[in-house]
């Protein structure tokens, strides 16, 4: 990189190059057909952790208004951090007039090979499914309806604060999830960059994680982070200080727009 450019600008004209294509992915966006249960309790605490790796919803900013993905919305975890809106539909369950509610989806709802698709199944391929939190169900419909028909459609995540980035792994390979994406909130690629190091390429783990294999240790860390949907790039510079430690989040100001 040129040492005369300001990194914060390469930034904002990043960004600035691809607002156009984040809006268009969103505009227009026609409601699709799919189902929805829910799982847990009022609390949502089962609902903590899942197939994203970001923890305890609370402390990653998403609380409550989550769910759990069929196998074809989930996309191998590339669907991790999208946040889509839902509506109940043609079911007296239904509490119409309410807003569609939106969240974001954390984890996976596994097929059950065990159940017909359409009788218990219903995570199973190639059926489009919402396992929602209970308040995030309750939002919508009747708990007492188990499941219930919706539309729903993809939006754009508006998140308070920058991306936070949650360090896991050894002085060897380095293991980042990557939580509070705004924008599409998904994440198609990353890269991190030490402070004594050039660019490397990170590759996806699982759900929201990507990993490098590479001692980074005692440097400060940058990351390239660029959306799955909108294919929109951001440099996050001097994200974690050079003491970073496994086991710590770190958050940064910046963000998808």
């Amino acid at each position: 990189m040129d040492p005369n450019i300001n990194p914060k600008l390469l930034v904002i004209l990043s960004m600035m190059a691809m607002i156009g294509t984040s809006t268009a992915a969103y505009a227009g966006t026609a409601w699709r057909q799919a189902s929805a249960t829910f799982y847990g309790d009022e609390t949502a605490s089962a609902t903590m952790g899942g197939a994203c790796g970001y923890g305890n919803l609370w402390d990653s900013g998403y609380g409550a208004a989550t769910a759990a993905l069929s196998t074809v919305l989930f996309n191998d975890g590339y669907a991790c951090g999208q946040c889509f809106q839902i509506r109940c539909v043609s079911s007296p369950n239904c509490y119409y007039g309410s807003p569609a509610t939106v969240v974001t989806a954390t984890n996976i709802c596994p097929p059950n090979w065990g159940q017909n698709s359409n009788n218990g199944g219903w995570c199973n391929p190639p059926r489009a499914h919402f396992d929602l939190a209970k308040p995030a169900f309750m939002k919508i419909a009747q708990w007492k309806a188990g499941i219930v028909p919706v539309s729903y459609r993809r939006v754009a995540c508006r998140r308070n604060g920058g991306i936070r980035f949650k360090f896991e792994g050894n002085g060897y390979w380095l293991l980042v999830y990557v939580m509070n994406v705004g924008g599409a909130g998904d994440i198609k690629s990353m890269a991190v960059k030490g402070s004594r190091t050039n660019w490397i390429d990170m590759s996806h783990n699982w759900g929201a994680s990507y990993q490098a294999f590479s001692s980074l240790y005692g440097q400060s860390l940058s990351f390239r982070v660029t959306s799955f949907t909108t294919r929109q790039t951001i440099y996050v510079w001097n994200a974690v200080p050079a003491n970073w430690s496994a086991g710590k989040t770190y958050k940064t100001n910046a963000n998808f727009s």
